[in-house]
């Protein structure tokens, strides 16, 4: 859940302070953006890999930290709960084979991974929410002693001022309140970093803001949460309302802290940075001691830990990321993706992601009208709910109203476009073009995730409790997916 912090109490002063280091850095983002030098360079793709720990049974195992110690690799690191693990990929250049190479990265990861946790009866395995997870299996009890996660958790429950409340109806429903944020650790992501020049910022965000509830639809695989039968990506609207900190104010709402947006980005993305700064009050203001004007007048990248902090702290859906690392530089981070089903899966969405927003890149200026960013809010909430067969409202230069098509007639209709725009982007074809096809199959088979998940489940409670049904449906998804097989391909028994 973001950068470590040192301290878990702050005092009004430290908060004082960390507000006006906000402000200079966002002046000096504002200078670096308009640098002509800053964030140039060849494209590269990085990610992010959350990961489910369990036992011999199929039981959430908080080992988190002895796997971390014992494997003493500094690309894995702890989340929120003691049941899961995040690892964190070596980016590579675009024109590298990049996806090939990422999922050649998780694999060895995972291997090793499981290698080690073997010591404890465990194992590891990427899935948006563990189908087996109990209500008694969250609590503060159960969360990674580390300073930030202390802090994090105290600060939002203090804001919120009372228990967080989650209400989410599907084909069952869950209605229950917590006295803490581990609720928000149910969720595990597969988060792809872009690394995209500052000229070039707004209008791919912009696409990939549109783009994504289609990906959404076709990607979902968090369907169930403590046996009930929830949104095909559940992980949505859990994880907004596990750490929604907001009071009720019916006159004045204000944005969530995990939120899609408030507008589509006009000028770039220094826009998303202010907004991250001015709309949402600090919950951990840790500072830095350096100065970014002095940094920046030696010719060097600053860091400027406080907005980058604060950017840690603001959970949108996509992402801008200031990266001071080689000269600085701006990434997109894409955070809609579920972990799971496999290795290849993650790749191929990815690749759909990608690649749908560099089909429509050149054509937001022209789009942005004809579908008022609210639209675009609403076609991600459905495609989360719903997911291939969600209606969604799908923009075109000439209409005068509002079109609304499946997100699977869209997907089958712009598919056959990407190979060309994939490979004007420096992406190498054969690298690319086995990942399109594992989402043609899974578009041709309408097996998502979430949809192998619930068949499998129905099919199970015919002739087992829900409780076995559960564990015996979660059983044959580990196995598939670290074989590494595409889920479309997944048989159904």
């Amino acid at each position: 859940m973001g950068q470590a912090t040192p301290q878990t109490n702050f005092t009004e002063d430290d908060f004082v302070r960390f507000r006006d280091r906000l402000g200079s850095n966002l002046k000096s983002l504002e200078m670096l953006l308009q640098s002509p030098d800053f964030g140039v360079g060849p494209m590269s793709f990085g990610a992010e890999l959350e990961l489910y720990i369990v036992d011999a049974h199929g039981r959430p195992l908080a080992i988190n930290k002895e796997i971390q110690q014992a494997l003493d690799d500094r690309q894995l690191t702890l989340e929120l709960n003691r049941f899961n693990l995040e690892y964190n990929f070596t980016p590579v250049l675009v024109r590298d084979s990049c996806f090939g190479k990422t999922e050649q990265q998780a694999l060895t990861a995972l291997a090793r991974i499981n290698a080690c946790a073997e010591q404890w009866q465990g194992s590891v395995f990427p899935i948006g929410i563990l189908p087996t997870l109990q209500a008694g299996d969250l609590g503060l009890s159960v969360m990674t002693d580390e300073p930030r996660y202390h802090a994090l958790t105290d600060e939002l429950r203090r804001i919120r001022g009372g228990p967080f409340r989650i209400d989410i109806h599907g084909e069952d429903r869950i209605d229950l309140e917590m006295e803490d944020v581990t609720l928000e650790g149910a969720n595990t992501s597969f988060q792809v970093h872009l690394k995209v020049r500052p000229d070039e910022f707004a209008d791919l965000y912009n696409a990939i803001q549109l783009v994504t509830p289609l990906v959404m639809a076709i990607s979902a695989n968090s369907p169930l949460l403590f046996g009930q039968r929830l949104w095909h990506e559940t992980r949505v609207p859990l994880f907004k309302q596990s750490i929604d900190c907001r009071r009720p104010d019916p006159l004045h709402p204000r944005p969530a802290r995990v939120n899609y947006g408030n507008a589509w980005v006009r000028r770039g993305a220094h826009e998303l940075f202010a907004e991250a700064v001015r709309l949402y009050r600090p919950i951990l203001p840790v500072c830095d001691k350096e100065d970014p004007f002095v940094v920046m007048s030696a010719g060097k990248a600053p860091q400027l830990s406080e907005l980058r902090l604060q950017m840690g702290t603001v959970w949108l859906w996509n992402r801008p990321v200031y990266d001071p690392a080689d000269g600085g530089h701006l990434r997109i981070e894409m955070r809609t993706l579920p972990a799971g089903p496999s290795i290849r899966d993650m790749m191929a969405n990815a690749a759909l992601m990608i690649g749908l927003a560099r089909l429509l890149q050149s054509s937001m200026q022209d789009l942005m009208p004809s579908i008022p960013f609210d639209y675009c809010v609403r076609n991600f909430y459905r495609a989360a709910e719903k997911g291939l067969e969600a209606k969604l409202i799908w923009p075109s230069t000439g209409q005068s109203e509002p079109e609304y098509h499946s997100a699977a007639s869209i997907l089958s209709r712009l598919l056959p476009m990407l190979p060309r725009q994939l490979a004007e982007m420096g992406f190498v074809e054969a690298d690319f073009m086995p990942l399109l096809e594992v989402i043609r199959e899974r578009l041709e088979n309408r097996q998502t995730g979430a949809q192998w998940q619930l068949d499998q489940f129905a099919i199970l409670r015919q002739s087992l409790p829900p409780e076995e049904a559960l564990l015996a449906m979660q059983q044959a998804y580990q196995h598939n997916s670290l074989k590494n097989v595409p889920v479309a391909q997944w048989p159904l028994s």
